[in-house]
């Protein structure tokens, strides 16, 4: 073992950072949890779900990208764990599917068990948040394969859903409606573009920017916004016919993964209105306002498509809910092109 911490990894910190994560782990246990942490794979039952014809398994896997490197230069750890969990649950839940467990992996060039302990107390709040339970995860230390100080962070949650219930767009026709679901500014895209415009030096992200309220590192560090009980509500007792999660590659990309080839969607991007973070890139990085939609969220994370009679019922349930909404587009049969900004 003396050998093994010549080289770099030190067994006994990996000891302590699982001792200070247990009381995190433990906040999100939920119903089905069968395992405890330490054991080489957790264990999920799905006995409360018999009740389901026919129970499909929901599995999305993401990671936190550049946004890290924001948390490393403020040296906050607390709430990037929730990005890792948001950007998972965020995609299963497209389907409709209800979130049951997440897994975590980090790999970093040291293992300190304090700055572990932050990360995972961040999981644990993002699990909490899309009432999922942490079953387990993975600390890989790699000395000499990282920056010191650095990590990555990645993780994958696994949901459920009856077949008879996937929300898998094939119900949308012309002329449904789509209404956006407001995101928590940034959320986690776009950050390889952002740290070109701003430089994120410790100077930089301690800047105080009169149009956020707020230095530009807590702007920036903001984590992304878990939707899974929201979406929940929603499927259960609205007629969803289609959910986009706005992540990588905007309203282009993500919109038309929603409904069928032959359709198409207007979106108008005045219905809403721009946060002040997409703004400041826009002007300081002389970014055009069609590539911006291309690339971030522009304010809108979640969207969700519905028939026209659906609209107003739907708008009342996501205001009760605490979420700001709006009718941000519509479907069209697809002649004008697949994806159209108005």
């Amino acid at each position: 073992m003396d050998n093994y911490k010549l080289s770099g990894v030190d067994v006994k910190a990996g000891y302590d950072a699982v001792d200070l994560i247990k009381g995190h782990v433990a906040r999100t246990k939920r119903s089905g949890v069968l395992s405890s942490l330490g054991g080489f794979a957790g264990l999920f039952s799905l006995k409360d779900f018999k009740h389901m014809e026919e129970p499909v398994l929901a599995s999305g896997t993401d990671g936190v990208g550049t946004k890290l490197k924001i948390a490393f230069v403020m040296d906050k750890h607390d709430t990037i764990g929730i990005d890792c969990v948001a950007y998972s649950v965020n995609d299963i839940i497209c389907t409709g599917a209800e979130p049951l467990y997440f897994l975590d992996y980090i790999a970093c060039d040291k293992v300190r068990p304090e700055k572990i302990g932050q990360i995972v107390s961040g999981i644990a709040e993002g699990c909490i948040q899309a009432e999922c339970a942490l079953v387990g995860g993975e600390t890989a230390e790699m000395p000499g394969f990282y920056q010191d100080g650095e990590y990555d962070l990645a993780g994958m949650a696994v949901g459920v859903i009856d077949k008879k219930d996937i929300v898998d767009g094939s119900k949308i026709i012309a002329g449904d409606v789509m209404i956006g679901i407001a995101s928590s500014d940034l959320h986690s895209n776009g950050y390889s573009l952002v740290r070109k415009i701003i430089r994120p030096t410790s100077e930089n992200v301690g800047r105080h920017i009169t149009e956020f309220g707020r230095t530009l590192g807590e702007e920036l560090i903001e984590p992304t916004k878990i939707y899974a009980k929201t979406i929940k509500h929603l499927v259960a007792n609205h007629e969803v016919k289609g959910i986009s999660n706005i992540t990588g590659g905007g309203f282009l990309e993500n919109i038309p993964r929603m409904y069928a080839e032959n359709l198409g969607a207007r979106v108008d991007t005045n219905s809403w209105e721009i946060p002040p973070i997409f703004q400041y890139l826009e002007r300081e990085g002389r970014i055009d306002k069609t590539e911006m939609f291309n690339i971030f969220n522009m304010g809108i994370g979640m969207v969700v498509c519905v028939a026209k009679d659906q609209v107003d019922t739907t708008l009342a349930a996501l205001k009760s809910l605490g979420e700001f909404a709006c009718v941000i587009g519509e479907i069209t049969d697809g002649s004008g092109g697949n994806f159209q900004y108005a």
